[in-house]
Order: structure tokens, then C-alpha cells, then sequence
């Protein structure tokens, strides 16, 4: 029994009702949930990631400030089945003028290839992070196929003929104040000026008016400017944006001057991850978090990790009228370890929760779920399942 929500007729593993084989090792079920504040409606894929011919990968529209809808991500991917992923920065009401970017939140690592780095935990979208988790924390799979909840971090410099600065930012749209961040050809073309705007602790503080950007060419600067800039940049060039003591830093350089920048995303427990998005933990070692918000309920989506790693739960809850009180954190935690999670893991949700599948003989996928919202909403990424069946 659950704590705090109870999943009607449900069996934990993929022996929930209604089970449906999407491809070999993927299964689709569907069921009621009694939560405190009323039904909800949640749909699951489980994944065997034991099964050689099954794997998962980040879905994304190829740039890391790029929106699309997860059926369209599916289906241009090739996935069988998948659902949404990390939170984003969605809007940009508090600054005026300043291009929202539909960058996500926390590390993205898309095929081994480390794609960005987490913005400051001030500088998030999404609700209260439970206490002792932040941005940095990411769901994945290691090259080995196993699915884990980690932490990966930064680990870069620019080294220039004065000596080594430290690399605070990879195709973020908010940089730490104070510091140099790096945006290369996965950023896409959209203005990086978001990326000086706010603070550490307060997303609404305005943008900085102390910047300076430099754009780095085979090791060498091609060009500066005062204010951060916008549009694609070249395969194998890096555009440094710098703010405060980061800009000062910059200006430091001039056409010419040699620069070698380099970064790593590097994990908690040293696992490479050839696959890795951000949200946030809310089981683990088959224990909700403490302080999770027992609250306030909404449609949620979540990723769950089993039998070792081997086996990957996907939720997504329904939108639909009758059920879109949807959940409590506390009750998805509850709800992930009732069907056999050790570690959960919450993904954005609201209108973003989308879950989609191939039906059988399908050939391509479809949306399970009704979006809170009325249609798919856009997305900068998402957790694809795959087959090689």
C-alpha cells in the first residue's frame, strides 16, 4: 500500500494492468491512482535495459536552444516510445526585450556527447527543488546500459597567454555571475543574452550591463564584442560570453591572441553517461527524499530506476479534466516505489507531460496521455526509447 496516493489494480514492474508490448523488452499500461486530492491517471512504459536489442537516449531537436513536441522528437529519432524531460527556460517576463531561449535547466548529454551544463539553482524554472538537490542532478544511462540518478558537474578552463581562467558555463542560458561561460555550434542561433541576465539567487535581478564576448577560431580570437550576440556559430568555433569579472577578463584579448578552451562534463561517482537529462531526485535507495512537497498536486512526469539498473520506469500523469489535480511530489515518489522504483526522478510536467507510443504494427507513435494543456506543448527535450527489433 502507499503512503500517500493508492494505484488501483496496479502490480509493481511491468506487470501493471492493461500491459501492452510496444516493441520487445517495452511495455505500455495505464491506471488509476486514488490520490489525496482526487484520481489521477497515469500512463508507464517500462524499459528492459537488459534486453540487448532495447536502449534509451536523450530526444532533442539537435540544438540545445531549440523546442520541439516529443511525438516529433520520437518520430524524427526513430523511438518506439518516449516521454518529455527536463524543466526550461520557457519565458522571459522578467526581462523584457530578451529572447526567451527553450533551453533546459540541467546537463544534457545526447549519444556521450556533453551538449550543456546546469544554469545556477537561482536561475531554474519549476517548482522548490527538495532540500539537498539542485540543478546539476540528472537522470541517466551509463555506456554500460545502466540507469542511475547522478550528479555531473563543469570542468573546464580558457587558457590564454596570460594564464588560465576558469570556464563556469556550456550552452547555458544563465551564467553564474562573475564568470566566462562557452557557447559552441549545439547552442543553435538563438540571442545568448539571456545568459548575463539575473543572478545566482534571483532569476528576476536585471540583466548585467558589464559583458564582453569573444569569438574563438582554431585557437585563435576572430572577433569581440560589448553585448552578447546571437546566431549559429560555426562546427569547432567557441564564442566566449563573460559578465562582471568574467567580461573584464575578456577584454583582456584581442584578434589574434591564442585561446584554447576546454570542458568536460564530469559525474559524482566518475560513470561516463551516454545519456543524461536534468529534473530532479525524489527516491532514493527506496526512500522519498525528506521535504518533498506533500501539497500542492499537479500533472507530473517522472523516470523511475529498478531492478538495478536494468529496468527504467517512464510515467507520464493524464491531463484530461477529470484527472488534472494530479499529484503531489510526495505521492510520486510514493507512486514510483509502488511500482518497484529504488530511485525516482521528477521531470518537467503540467503541460509539458506528454507520454507517446507506437501502437502495435505501428509505425510511428502516438500521444497516450492528454496534454494538461489541449495539444503537445514544445519541448527542448526528452528520454527516447529505442529498438533494434
Amino acid at each position: 500500500m502507499l503512503a500517500g496516493a493508492a494505484l488501483v489494480g496496479a502490480a509493481p514492474a511491468s506487470g501493471a494492468p492493461r500491459a501492452v508490448v510496444v516493441a520487445p523488452g517495452v511495455e505500455y499500461s495505464q491506471f488509476d491512482i486514488q490520490a489525496a486530492r482526487g484520481p489521477a491517471h497515469a500512463h508507464v512504459l517500462s524499459v528492459d535495459l537488459s534486453n540487448p536489442q532495447v536502449g534509451v537516449g536523450l530526444l532533442y531537436p539537435g540544438k540545445v536552444a531549440s523546442r520541439a513536441t516529443v511525438s516529433r522528437l520520437a518520430g524524427a529519432a526513430g523511438a518506439v516510445a518516449g516521454v518529455n524531460g527536463d524543466f526550461f527556460n520557457v519565458t522571459e517576463t522578467q526581462h523584457p526585450g530578451v529572447a526567451a531561449t527553450g533551453a533546459p535547466v540541467g546537463p544534457a548529454i545526447a549519444d556521450g556527447h556533453a551538449l550543456k551544463a546546469a544554469v545556477p539553482k537561482g536561475q531554474r524554472f519549476g517548482p522548490a527543488l527538495p532540500p539537498g538537490t539542485g540543478t546539476t542532478d540528472v537522470l541517466g544511462v551509463t555506456t554500460d546500459g545502466t540507469a542511475r540518478l547522478d550528479s555531473i558537474a563543469l570542468d573546464g578552463s580558457v587558457t590564454t597567454a596570460a594564464g588560465d581562467l576558469p570556464l563556469r558555463g556550456l550552452n547555458q542560458y544563465a551564467l553564474p555571475v562573475g564568470s566566462v561561460g562557452a557557447f559552441t555550434s549545439d547552442w543553435g542561433s538563438v540571442s545568448r543574452m539571456r545568459a548575463v541576465c539575473g543572478t545566482d539567487t534571483d532569476r528576476a535581478a536585471p540583466c548585467s550591463t558589464d559583458t564582453h564576448e569573444v569569438l574563438v577560431e582554431d585557437g585563435r580570437v576572430v572577433g569581440t564584442a560589448g553585448t552578447p550576440g546571437s546566431g549559429a556559430i560555426a562546427a569547432g568555433a567557441t564564442v566566449l560570453v563573460g559578465r562582471e569579472a568574467g567580461a573584464q577578463q575578456l577584454r583582456k584579448l584581442a584578434p589574434g591572441d591564442t585561446v584554447e578552451v576546454r570542458h568536460l562534463l564530469v559525474s559524482s561517482t566518475g560513470s561516463p553517461y551516454a545519456f543524461a537529462l536534468g529534473g530532479y531526485p525524489v527516491l532514493r535507495g527506496g526512500r522519498p527524499l525528506p521535504g518533498l512537497d506533500a501539497t500542492t498536486s499537479a500533472v507530473r512526469t517522472a523516470a523511475g530506476v529498478a531492478d538495478g539498473g536494468r529496468r527504467l520506469l517512464l510515467l507520464a500523469l493524464d491531463g484530461a479534466a477529470a484527472y488534472r489535480t494530479g499529484l503531489t511530489i510526495a505521492e510520486v515518489a510514493d507512486t514510483m516505489r509502488g511500482l518497484g522504483s529504488v530511485d525516482a526522478f521528477s521531470l518537467d510536467g503540467g503541460g509539458s507531460s506528454t507520454l507517446v507510443a507506437r501502437a502495435p504494427g505501428a509505425s510511428a507513435v502516438t500521444v497516450r496521455n492528454h496534454p494538461s494543456d489541449g495539444a503537445e506543448r514544445a519541448v527542448p527535450n526528452g528520454i527516447g526509447v529505442f529498438t533494434k527489433a
